[in-house]
């Protein structure tokens, strides 16, 4: 990908070597150093550090906010997102969803944290667009590989740590370690403080918390009719309502609010007055249908389905999922523990299996089940939606989980159509 850059004695920057040429010039960042001579050798018009242009894409002329945690970056952030928003800010968001800004869809979904480069450009087109905050998910592989090098966060958030992505970073430890180290710095953070694997520079810190003292507390809360609360900070008491479901989203909530309060330095009461027009985030705890009752989620590792499952604990679950190929096999017979543990009856089937065998990735979420009497396999994911329809009796909820609003079945390096929500529909003929 070339970037035009006006008034430079070059024409273009772009960070893939082969994209250079006499008028383009190579963008050296950690990730692409091993590709310097080869750059070269395509006639790269010259070589510049990252940090070096960071001042031609805007980067000091907007507030960056950084949220990384294992669970709830994009309902945080898209909580965030709106809030600002309301309170007639201009704001951009960049994150698993895709870029968004102003209330409008600039590019569709793609990493969560996207290359240097890419992430340049994107505060370029917020800085363009006047926005005054730019907000934005880091996954702990973007941390790993210095994909946020040269931004100066304003600030970074802190949701929670547990167990994913370990097919990378090889150890929970080690992952642990990464998602800390994002927080070594004396910048302001918002932390979680009931996460009790969280590590952080005290300096500049806030905290937001439910069961532990914090600098925004949740003093009380309700989960009838979705959610509400009272939040407490230092001598200011303010309650908020909000049309979220499930205790987890309380976190994310709270980081959503104390973030806006740090940023904007406006009174709480104005921003829990714009809490209850977030809709929450399509794919997450989203119903699909009330009557029968449906519910599909993203939740992809054991705590994230834990936390679903447990929102939904007053009924009785039929829960279908998977667990992705090519990626962390050790969370599998977790997952599958959890599911047991919470569901009335489970149905196993794909998720987006990759380069992996299907069959053999259901194994390993069934040595984690003891009792198998309620489970179901069932390769084929549409066929195991049907099952656990037809079965569903009126009292119970169908609960989908692992992909959420993903539009496609990942099934070698290829993309199929497919998409849990609309495959309810289908089946149950809603149009």
């Amino acid at each position: 990908m070339k970037i035009e850059l006006a008034n430079q004695n070059y024409l273009y920057v772009s960070e893939n070597s082969k994209d250079c040429d006499k008028n383009t010039a190579f963008v050296l960042t950690t990730q692409n150093e091993k590709y310097l001579q080869n750059a070269k050798d395509n006639g790269a018009h010259s070589i510049v550090k990252i940090e070096d242009i960071a001042e031609l894409f805007g980067v000091d002329k907007i507030k960056i906010v950084g949220i990384t945690g294992t669970n709830g970056k994009t309902t945080t952030a898209s909580a965030l997102y709106s809030f600002l928003l309301d309170m007639n800010y201009k704001v951009a968001m960049q994150g698993t969803r895709g870029l968004f800004m102003n209330d409008e869809v600039v590019e569709g979904k793609s990493l969560t944290t996207p290359s240097v480069l890419n992430t340049y450009k994107h505060i370029y087109q917020a800085v363009l667009a006047g926005c005054e905050f730019f907000i934005m998910e880091v996954s702990s592989h973007a941390i790993v590989q210095k994909r946020v090098e040269g931004l100066n966060f304003e600030l970074k958030i802190l949701t929670n740590i547990t167990q994913d992505h370990l097919d990378y970073h090889k150890t929970l430890a080690e992952y642990i370690s990464v998602k800390n180290s994002f927080f070594q710095d004396t910048g302001k953070k918002l932390i979680n403080k009931d996460e009790p694997k969280a590590s952080f520079n005290i300096k500049n810190t806030f905290t937001y918390g439910i069961e532990n003292p914090a600098t925004y507390r949740l003093m009380a809360y309700s989960l009838n009719d979705a959610s509400s609360g009272i939040i407490q900070h230092f001598q200011e008491i303010v309650p908020f309502t909000a049309s979220l479901h499930g205790f987890f989203n309380l976190y994310n909530l709270m980081a959503a609010i104390g973030a806006a309060h740090i940023l904007t330095g406006r009174k709480l009461e104005e921003i829990a007055e714009v809490v209850d027009n977030f809709a929450g985030v399509s794919g997450r705890m989203e119903q699909v249908c009330e009557l029968p009752n449906v519910i599909v989620d993203f939740a992809h590792t054991p705590d994230g389905m834990q936390q679903v499952l447990n929102a939904l604990k007053e009924k009785e679950l039929l829960v279908v999922f998977g667990a992705g190929g090519d990626r962390d096999r050790t969370k599998r017979p977790i997952m599958g523990r959890v599911a047991a543990s919470l569901a009335k009856k489970i149905y196993i089937t794909s998720d987006n299996p990759r380069n992996e065998d299907p069959a053999l990735i259901i194994e390993d979420i069934l040595s984690g089940i003891e009792d198998q009497t309620n489970v179901i396999v069932e390769l084929n994911r549409k066929k195991a939606i049907q099952m656990a329809l037809d079965d569903q009796e009126e009292a119970q909820v169908v609960v989908i989980l692992g992909k959420g609003d993903e539009a496609f079945q990942i099934i070698y390096d290829q993309k199929f159509p497919f998409d849990d929500r609309e495959v309810v529909r289908e089946l149950l003929n809603i149009q």
